[in-house]
């Protein structure tokens, strides 16, 4: 079972920029589709962005596009999110997510425990 740990969250003023990682155990990224969630108070948890280990298909939350990029390092067994030009709507807890299906955005078996985004305006 893999297990994920989420780091790299913090406070930012808008504009600015933060990588998220998240680090896996119990098992290789190189067979997971990696994916990027995120949960605003009072609001329900919203896709950001996703990965395949197939082809690398990769999509994005249209509320992020062409400001934030997932990547993964398969040596590392970590993937990370680069998020540039932040916004306050941008505030929420961040959480990394695994499965072994190849639709990037949902349906996701395996959860870290997310780490906070804080954009101030």
């Amino acid at each position: 079972q893999v297990q994920l740990v989420e780091s790299g969250g913090g406070l930012v003023q808008a504009g600015g920029s933060l990588r998220l990682s998240c680090v896996a155990s119990g098992g290789t990224i190189s067979s997971y589709t990696m994916g990027w969630f995120r949960q605003a108070p009072g609001k329900e948890r919203e896709f950001v962005a996703g990965t395949n280990w197939s082809d690398g298909n990769t999509r994005y939350a249209d509320s992020v596009k062409g400001r934030f990029t997932i990547s993964r390092d398969n040596a590392k067994n970590t993937v990370y999110l680069q998020m540039n030009s932040l916004k306050p709507e941008d505030t929420a807890v961040y959480s990394c997510a695994a499965k072994q299906g190849l639709s990037v955005t949902a349906s996701y078996n395996y959860w870290g425990q997310g780490t906070q985004v804080t954009v101030s305006s």
